[in-house]
């Protein structure tokens, strides 16, 4: 497969800047000289997400990131992104002329961390898992172009495939493809709590208080066959309640680094504060913001509602004023700068204009205001939402056509209320599990799909995504992927917004930052290290 037009560079700038930081340079407060890097991403354990860092449900930025250091995958996308490689595999290939079968022979002497051989029947176990208890909030559907799996002898795995599938090798990278070791996890039922069994270059090790993880240690593993090379042999994540919590943290020594999510006033102190201890790092980010509807939801089934709402949206006002310059305009679910990107959505629509909404609702004799409740959620992308989302209600409200208002909800009673379809309007984002057009259109149009939305069109699943799977080419695969983005723009099923980019603030000793992200936001803790600083 000929992947090299999806390579982005690693890193897009540098910022360099002194901040007023109690404790100088030395910092840490980690145990055993860990590293220690802050997050704003909460993990918790309740009736609806009983096992956050199970590979069959986990299917977030955050809960990916600590699988991404303790669960094995048998391939893996390079530092600087590119055609995935193997990982616990070495060698992995398509063994066929129409992408239709995929064979991986292990590593040897690949163990899980507590000693036990890695066997072929594991990966075959681990994945068949994923699929059998088919979690509603999981990442089932990235797997769902497997037919079965055959195990040849110890170490080799056969994936037959139901349709050709190009991208098959990226999905065998993400965490839905970890493996785990079934002697802790049980075929049919999700491994309640914060355990995890596997082989990747971390053991970790969860510290909770009342239900929720305050600090996960992740030590380095033994164990570990792989191509990661860890630079440290201790890290440290902490979870914190905000950003603004965890900017005094890392102003006082007792975090080296921090990452998801900081707050566009942070990035823009950080961006322009000079002389002392600590360094912003801007990467390539892919992350996209969008709104989804319940198209079966009584205020917006109408389509005309849905398509005066995407002719009302200002959203160049919208990055410019709440997120500066850390946030672009985005008219299409795919990003810029991904192979395949169309501009649907400025095509159809144009400029914002009331006169067109206007005409748009009338036409289809849809009396106005119309109400709507806008919902998004309060402690999971960051504290800059409610000011976004109050900025797109007076949009609407502005226009005379719309009656609408905002509520927020935390992160744990939001995703399952969304997917229990109690949300006409809400807004999430997206970062990607692998660099393509179809991880940016699959996961929303396609069966089982990650909002779990009844929208449905028969063409894009049937059709335009199988064709654009045939590629191993993505330029070819461009013309399948254009015309699902018309489409989308047509029916606006979901409503992108903008797309941003990504930042690492960290203390001057902690080297590897300009590699802490990967352009999918994925996490590689193995990348850090404590130098001098200058």
């Amino acid at each position: 497969m000929n992947r090299k037009t999806l390579v982005l560079p690693a890193v897009v700038g540098l910022l360099a800047f002194a901040l007023a930081a109690c404790g100088g340079s030395g910092g840490g407060g980690g145990d055993g000289g860990a590293i220690v890097v802050g997050t704003t991403d909460r993990f918790t354990t309740s009736k609806d997400a009983p096992a956050p860092f199970d590979p069959a449900f986990a299917y977030d930025a955050g809960t990916w990131n600590v699988l991404r250091q303790t669960v094995q995958t048998l391939t893996a996308v390079p530092r600087g992104d590119g055609e995935p490689e193997p990982e616990a595999a070495r060698r992995c290939r398509f063994t066929d002329t129409g992408n239709e079968r995929y064979e991986c022979t292990l590593r040897e002497d690949l163990k899980f961390s507590d000693g036990t051989p890695v066997t072929a029947k594991d990966v075959k176990f681990s994945l068949d898992r994923v699929r059998a208890i088919k979690s509603e909030s999981g990442p089932v559907a990235l797997l769902s172009s497997i037919d079965t799996i055959e195990t040849r002898g110890a170490d080799t795995v056969v994936f037959h495939l139901n349709t050709a599938d190009a991208t098959f090798p990226y999905k065998l990278a993400t965490p839905a493809a970890g493996i785990v070791n079934p002697a802790d996890y049980r075929a049919g039922r999700l491994r309640d709590g914060f355990e995890i069994s596997g082989s990747g270059p971390y053991r970790m090790k969860a510290e909770t208080e009342g239900g929720a993880l305050v600090k996960a240690v992740f030590t380095r593993n033994p164990h570990y066959q792989g191509q990661l090379k860890p630079k440290n042999d201790k890290v440290e994540l902490r979870s914190f309640a905000g950003a603004d919590a965890m900017g005094r943290a890392l102003d006082k020594g007792d975090i080296d680094l921090m990452t998801r999510t900081m707050s566009p006033e942070q990035i823009r102190e950080l961006s322009t504060a000079t002389g002392r201890h600590i360094n912003l790092v801007e990467l390539p980010g892919l992350e996209i913001r969008y709104l989804g509807f319940n198209t079966e939801a009584p205020s917006v089934r109408e389509k005309a509602v849905r398509k005066a709402m995407a002719q009302l949206v200002d959203r160049g006002a919208l990055a410019a004023k709440v997120y500066g310059a850390t946030a672009e305009p985005l008219y299409s679910l795919v990003p810029t700068n991904i192979t395949g990107h169309a501009n649907s959505f400025f095509n159809t629509y144009g400029r914002p204009s009331d006169s067109q909404a206007r005409a748009t609702l009338k036409k289809a004799g849809i009396s106005t205001p119309v109400k709507l409740t806008l919902h998004y959620t309060t402690d999971h992308y960051g504290p800059a939402m409610k000011k976004e989302f109050a900025l797109l209600r007076d949009q609407l409200n502005d226009s005379g056509l719309f009656r609408a208002r905002i509520e927020g909800t935390e992160w744990s009673k939001y995703r399952p209320e969304q997917l229990g379809g109690e949300y006409a309007v809400y807004g999430l984002g997206w970062f990607p599990d692998f660099p393509d057009a179809d991880n940016f259109l699959a996961p929303f149009l396609d069966k089982d799909n990650f909002l779990g939305s009844s929208y449905a069109d028969s063409r894009i699943r049937e059709e335009l995504i199988p064709a654009s799977r045939r590629e191993a080419d993505r330029l070819g695969a461009a013309e399948s992927l254009e015309e699902i983005q018309d489409i989308v723009a047509e029916d606006v099923p979901v409503l992108p917004l903008w797309q941003g980019k990504q930042y690492v603030a960290a203390r001057d000793d902690i080297q590897g930052v300009e590699w802490a992200l990967n352009s999918s936001s994925v996490l590689q803790l193995w990348e850090l290290s404590r130098g001098v600083s200058d």
